[in-house]
């Protein structure tokens, strides 16, 4: 069996172990063995291969890896969705208690309750959307 193509199978099942522990050095070590099975391909003899991997395995891990983990541990900052209309004000349509009640939140019109089940918010305030429920939106008085 030629050694580009061994190469590439190494590269192959690293990256395949990589996609099931998402650790992030495997998918280094992939990319280190696909770059080794191209200089085998040339025709690098396999001390060479050998050397060339373990540079590159190496340089990978140690410089690629960390900015790799950064990116992938980024929190998400943009909410999207129903999530995104948490925090927003609303307007209240129809009086809304524990039980029932309507507001308008960017044009379009929600099923409401009261976050706090003792309040009864009269029509015409303005509220904070606090929490979403299925289809209900739950709503607190703007002070």
């Amino acid at each position: 069996m030629d050694p580009w193509l061994i190469w590439l199978i190494v590269a192959a099942v690293l990256a395949v172990v990589e996609i099931f522990t998402l650790t992030a050095a495997l998918g280094m070590l992939s990319v280190a063995a696909l770059a080794t099975a191209g200089l085998a391909g040339v025709g690098l003899s396999a001390p060479l291969q050998l050397l060339a991997y373990a540079v590159l395995a190496a340089a990978t891990v140690i410089f690629v890896r960390p900015v790799a983990l950064r990116h992938l541990r980024k929190p998400q900052t943009a909410r999207f969705g129903v999530d995104a209309l948490i925090g927003k004000p609303a307007f209240v349509v129809s009086e809304v208690s524990d039980t029932d009640g309507r507001v308008r939140i960017d044009g379009d019109e929600w099923t409401a309750r009261s976050y706090d089940e003792t309040l009864v918010i009269s029509a015409g305030a303005t509220v904070d959307v606090m929490e979403i429920r299925g289809a209900t939106v739950l709503v607190y008085p703007r002070e």
